[in-house]
């Protein structure tokens, strides 16, 4: 599910409701509830806690009717009814009479044996408490809810369920002869449980998989599917064996639509996104549904066509309206045939689907000004509008739920309420939807077959369908990977938006009924026309599948099904890896460098735990050719040091037991595998001999030889060694393994360890092995002695040398920071550089002379991105200290170059200014650079050298401006160090005289542009344009005020004979006259602060609306979908 927005107010409880009984809460109670402890709504990610994700079984339904005699003498503080019987399950109602620390009846539904129920228990229900009014029944107090029971909330209610002064008034007619009645209507469903919960059982179909954000495209996709007859034209577009259902997007529906009929579990959509071009990006990205059809259907259109389904897409989904225009006094008539795959309906102020259709046909007058231009008549009054030539089999209606917000400038969610019917017949009132050319023989009468339906808000939330696969009155809804039987009301009716009403019942506050906007409502509606649906709801099987894809698709089953078994018997078996010399030979000085081999690389061995090792041997030597008598096998071990050697031979014992006892005796975590070293040993001719038995004196060493001019390391063989002999003895033996003369000199190295840091030190060849802790498994490095001289040919003359340098050389991309999605070059650096060295390999690299000039920025792992701060001048020590991002290491560095050295960079601070002249309209955009230390006069006097002032002696100012307010003049002797210019805009302007020479009871006012808005029954201010100062004279009036703002603003008379003016104080406008005296209002003489109060100025925002840029917040649909292959 993919969840990108809080959970709506509608599909929270009634805030009173959500409240299990506590007897812990005491004190007084707040008036208004809000979830107070132990009083907590279910959470969103509890599966079973929201009537969405239940069955759609009948649920076991009962009502309780209990008596309570002598109500007003009861002076317990609770009281429970007698236990009655729901749907196997044991209940009663508790009712605090008194209130639970409340002045308002408190009563709940209780588990009556929770406190005997085994570990665990859960069960759901729907209910209902009531008091009964005995006088008019139609008062009776009523409400419902619904809950998960378990033993942590074994009861649920209403803390304040009536005020106690109504239950207690003999005149409301709730207690008459002091007996109170009280009804329960419970209602049990079987929990679904979600882990446990099998679509395919339970509904005949199956879901598909989310890939991050893409139950937009999965609720398309099953509505696709499930229209048979396009489910049939897929599986019939020409598909070979040879095609790659990753880069054929037909391949990878055929494969996606076989596998949604045949699978019993959900199915990925991977191959399918993949056939499409997207990379990762895009399955994270929340696209438009109604894009994606269109661009799916057109892509598809076009690989049918020159197929035996050519034409399958216009067939289907493809209509025809005429647009004309009818003169009224003059015979001429202009008309235009288009074509229509679905229609966009109006939402916003129609009532249901007939509406939009009305308003869509609505004939619009041109007359006035607007007059039509016909041909050799000129100019003539005339009426334009649409009329439908033919409706499609299938008709596909989205609705305009998106829109754009002009006034906002930004997308807005119609959340209005919108029905539509279960039969639509679009030939109503006399076909007044139908042109005359349509043909009237064909009976335009649909019925509904899916609804696609989004929950939440503009910039995202989730998506899911109610589908009727085969028009009968069973509805099934698709969320992603499950689906569910559902009633006709929850497709239809719930899915109509709107508001919902909760009544408000806290004492001091108005009756009025609360209104919650439901945002989980139908987007996009799937009629199928009457007469064609035995045509389109057609029969769908293999036989209509290329024989090439049955048996690709089963094969792909048989292997999933395996991996299946193969997981599900895991436990029953030890991996056994088994590392020769052969592997040591491959591998050393190609995959790794340090330590002898990596096990994910070696032959490996699945056998199971019970068999004995010697039998394994066996499987050894069938698969190896190895004979069990010429196999010696080791234990690895894992040092302090971290390092991974052979430790000791099994033995005769060990090699008689279980592989799984062995497993656990070299292994002891859970599941691990068991690594195993095989020496072969062989004679002089190569032939194969018994392993020469090794007495404890013996020790088993491994030798890589480094070559400084091939710069190359390689594994050359092992020796057996006594540990009281010395390397002086075995020196021929290694020149011979090496390939070198007999008497060459060789040096020899320990390598020791790798981890954190290098450790490979000279061994002395005139000490014993022992001496030198020199033990099995352990590794020596040689190289021909004395080692060359270090040169441009030599860069590493010895192993040591060499192996600092493999353990730490890292290849870095680097690229340009204004261009960040492409690599520059790159250079290979070492992760033990320090800043400097980077910077000047950097420098070097683009024939720079100074590398200060170089600045660095790291990179982001999870956004791909540079992050927002440049590295500082030597900040960090190391390469690696700049590659690293929490728990990962980047290859990327972005660098830029500045026109000035870093160092003295950093002691500035750049300003970002909006220069606004005093006559001139267009902003310049300045960027100021000075020392730290300086302040907002320095600033300004910078400014006077870069820009041209309307008179030389002008003063200047500087304001934050925020979301069009102005919050702040800056003082002059204010440090420019903190200022933010980022999420601020600093605007430079010049002083008008009349503000330096205010008078004793001149007032400096805010003036603002704003316009109103209705946004969910509340009018909301939205300021746009420039704010300004002026000053205001005492006695002026708004008129002598509108006529200097004119002048000051340049509109013309017929513009600003529109505009209305209002004193806002707090967002509320107070509208003024012409005659009003404006001081009055603007007692205040303080400018900070004063944003508070304003004068506005109210009229449309004629100003253009900028483009998006990279750091605001887009609409989530704005990026369009595209389909590449």
């Amino acid at each position: 599910m993919t969840m990108m927005t809080p959970q709506p107010l509608d599909q929270q409880e009634d805030e009173e409701m959500l409240v299990p009984h506590s007897d812990l809460v005491e004190g007084p109670q707040p008036l208004v509830e809000g979830p107070q402890p132990m009083e907590v709504a279910p959470a969103d990610n509890d599966n079973t806690g929201s009537v969405e994700n239940q069955g759609n079984e009948e649920p076991q339904a009962s009502r309780f009717t209990w008596t309570i005699e002598n109500f007003s003498r009861l002076n317990m503080k609770k009281l429970y009814s007698d236990v009655f019987t729901v749907g196997s399950y044991k209940w009663r109602v508790l009712i605090f009479p008194k209130g639970n620390n409340v002045d308002f009846l408190s009563m709940y539904l209780d588990v009556a044996d929770s406190a005997t129920l085994p570990y665990g228990w859960s069960r759901y229900a729907q209910f209902s408490l009531a008091v009964v009014n005995q006088m008019h029944n139609k008062l009776t107090v009523k409400k419902d809810t619904q809950h998960q029971f378990n033993q942590r909330e074994s009861d649920w209610g209403f803390t304040s369920f009536m005020p106690l002064s109504d239950l207690y008034d003999p005149n409301k007619g709730y207690l008459m002869n002091d007996t109170c009645l009280v009804e329960a209507d419970v209602a049990v469903r079987k929990v679904i449980d979600y882990w446990a919960y099998d679509s395919k059982k339970e509904t005949g179909y199956v879901g598909l998989k989310n890939q991050g954000a893409t139950c937009y495209m999965n609720s398309l996709l099953q509505t696709l599917y499930h229209i048979p007859y396009f489910r049939k034209a897929v599986y019939h577009m020409p598909t070979t064996e040879n095609d790659i259902p990753t880069g054929s997007i037909p391949l990878a529906l055929q494969s996606l639509f076989y596998k949604l009929q045949y699978n019993d579990t959900s199915v990925a959509t991977k191959e399918l996104t993949k056939s499409f071009g997207w990379d990762t990006y895009d399955s994270f990205m929340q696209h438009d549904v109604q894009e994606l059809n269109r661009v799916l259907c057109e892509k598809l259109e076009d690989k049918m066509k020159g197929t035996v389904v050519e034409g399958t897409i216009q067939k289907l989904f493809e209509g025809h309206h005429m647009n004309y225009i009818e003169c009224i006094n003059v015979d001429f008539k202009s008309t235009r045939k288009e074509s229509f795959y679905d229609l966009q309906l109006d939402v916003k102020g129609c009532k249901d689907v007939y509406a939009s259709f009305d308003k869509y046909v609505e004939v619009e007058c041109l007359e006035g000004d607007n007059k039509y231009h016909a041909e050799e008549h000129g100019l003539q009054d005339a009426k334009k509008g649409v009329l439908f030539i033919d409706f499609p089999p299938v008709l596909q209606l989205q609705l305009k739920r998106f829109e754009y917000d002009f006034m906002r400038d930004t997308m807005v969610k119609i959340n209005d309420r919108y029905e539509f019917p279960l039969e639509l017949d679009l030939d109503r009132d006399n076909g007044k939807y139908l042109s005359p050319d349509a043909d009237r023989s064909v009976r335009n009468l649909y019925t509904l077959h899916s609804v696609l339906v989004h929950s939440g808000g503009v910039h995202g939330g989730h998506y899911y369908a109610f589908i009727r696969p085969t028009l009968t009155d069973q509805w099934y809804k698709f969320d992603d990977e499950r689906v569910t039987k559902e009633d006709v009301k929850r497709a239809l009716e719930e899915q109509y938006g709107g508001e919902e009403e909760l009544p408000q019942t806290n004492p001091g506050y108005n009756n009025t009924p609360f209104k919650f906007t439901k945002y989980s409502n139908a987007y996009m509606l799937v009629y199928i026309r009457v007469s064609d649906k035995d045509k389109i709801i057609c029969d769908v099987d293999e036989k209509d599948i290329a024989e090439h894809l049955r048996i690709r698709l089963k094969k792909e089953q048989e292997e999933k099904e395996d991996k299946r078994r193969y997981k599900a018997q895991a436990h029953l078996y030890t991996i056994i890896k088994v590392a020769r010399d052969e592997d040591l030979r491959e591998q050393i000085g190609k995959d790794i460098y340090f330590d002898l081999v990596d096990h994910d690389k070696v032959r490996n061995f699945r056998i199971q735990k019970q068999m004995p090792f010697n039998l394994f041997k066996e499987e050894v030597a069938k698969e190896l050719g190895i004979p069990v008598q010429f196999q010696r096998f080791w234990i690895w071990a894992k040092r302090q040091n971290h390092t991974y050697r052979p430790n000791r031979p099994l033995t005769p014992q060990e090699e008689a037991q279980t592989v799984g006892t062995l497993r656990e005796v070299s292994n002891k975590a859970h599941n691990a595998e068991l690594k195993l070293f095989l020496e072969v040993e062989r004679g002089p001719d190569l032939q194969l001999v018994p392993p020469p038995e090794k007495i404890k004196e013996d020790i088993l060493l491994f030798f890589k030889l480094y070559d400084p001019h091939k710069e190359e390391l390689r594994y050359v063989g092992r020796l057996f060694v006594k540990s009281t002999g010395k390397p002086l003895e075995i020196l021929m033996k290694l020149n011979e393994l090496a390939g070198f003369a007999s008497d060459q000199e060789i040096e020899l190295f320990e390598e020791i360890k790798f981890e954190p840091s290098v450790m490979c030190e000279r061994l002395d060849k005139r000490a014993s092995f022992r001496f030198s802790q020199i033990e099995d498994g352990d590794i020596i490095c040689f190289q021909k002695w004395p080692p060359p001289e270090t040169d441009e040919q030599v860069r590493f003359p010895d192993v040591l040398s060499y192996l600092e340098y493999v353990k730490n050389r890292q290849i870095v991309h680097f690229r340009a920071l204004e261009r960040p999605k492409d690599d520059e070059f790159c250079l290979e650096l070492a992760k033990n550089h320090t800043y400097d060295d980077v910077v000047e390999r950097v420098a070097q690299h683009l024939s720079l002379d100074d590398p200060s000039k170089i600045r660095l920025t790291p990179h982001n792992c999870y956004s791909q991105q540079p992050k927002p701060n440049p590295i500082k001048y030597r900040s960090v020590d190391h390469l690696i200290d700049m590659l690293v991002h929490y728990n990962q290491i980047s290859d990327i560095l972005y660098y830029e170059v500045l026109d000035i050295p870093l160092p003295e960079l950093q002691c500035l601070k750049t300003l970002k200014v909006a220069f606004h002249h005093a006559t001139k309209d267009e902003a310049t955009i300045l960027n100021i650079r000075l020392p730290k230390p300086s302040t907002v006069g320095d600033v300004l006097n910078e400014i006077k050298t870069k820009v041209e002032l309307s008179q030389p002696n002008a003063e200047l100012r500087l304001l934050e401006v925020f979301y069009h307010k102005i919050y702040k003049i800056f003082p002059t002797h204010e440090k420019i160090e903190n200022i933010n210019d980022q999420y601020w805009t600093l605007r430079a302007e010049e002083i008008p005289e009349e503000e330096k020479n205010l008078g004793q009871h001149d007032r400096l006012i805010h003036v603002y542009h704003f316009t109103k808005e209705t946004a969910q029954n509340q009018v909301q201010v939205q300021n746009f344009g420039e704010p300004f100062f002026l000053v205001i004279h005492e006695g002026e009036t708004l008129a002598e005020v509108k006529a200097r703002i004119q002048k000051k603003l340049q509109v013309p008379d017929e513009e600003f004979s529109k505009w209305k003016f209002a004193f806002l104080s707090l967002g509320r406008p107070e509208y003024l006259e012409d005659s009003d005296i404006v001081s009055t209002r603007f007692q205040r003489r303080d400018v900070y602060g004063a944003w508070e109060q304003y004068l506005g100025l109210e009229h449309s925002d004629t100003t253009p609306k900028r483009s998006y840029n990279a750091s605001q917040n887009r609409h989530t649909f704005e990026k369009p979908v595209k389909i590449y292959n």
